[in-house]
């Protein structure tokens, strides 16, 4: 017969350093070095470095104390709602270049979708270094 033990777990925080807003910073704003302070205290997330975030642009307003999440920050947008892009897909030797019009703002390798300024159908694709969106159909 073998006798089975079972001690309770406890609950301990973990205490490291987190990177907060040092004041609060609206949206789709540019973090600088002046934007972020290290706290010690228990830590909500894996940012903890200013150098993470300093650069990029906030997707929410962050308020000055709390804790940056990865998800509220992103890169500096490229492209914004109504810019005029130019769509690329390629498939093989086919090549198509056509012209749209951004629904949303992205920035570099993010996802947007764009409206086709000619057929009117909206897509989604990657946004490129230089401004463009590539287009890719899923293979079935």
């Amino acid at each position: 017969m073998r006798l089975l033990i079972i001690f309770p777990v406890l609950a301990v925080p973990v205490h490291a350093d987190t990177l907060v807003a040092a004041r609060t910073v609206r949206s789709q704003a540019i973090l600088g070095q002046e934007d972020v302070r290290v706290v010690p205290g228990p830590t909500d997330g894996p940012l903890n470095d200013p150098a993470q975030v300093v650069g990029l642009e906030t997707r929410v307003v962050l308020y000055a104390g709390r804790p940056i999440r990865p998800s509220d920050i992103g890169p500096p947008a490229v492209i914004d709602r109504n810019d005029l892009v130019t769509l690329r897909y390629r498939a093989g030797a086919l090549a198509i270049i056509a012209e749209g019009r951004a629904l949303n703002r992205a920035g570099l390798g993010d996802r947007v979708r764009v409206m086709n300024t000619s057929s009117r159908t909206t897509v989604t694709g990657k946004v490129l270094s230089d401004g463009s969106v590539e287009i890719s159909v899923p293979h079935s």
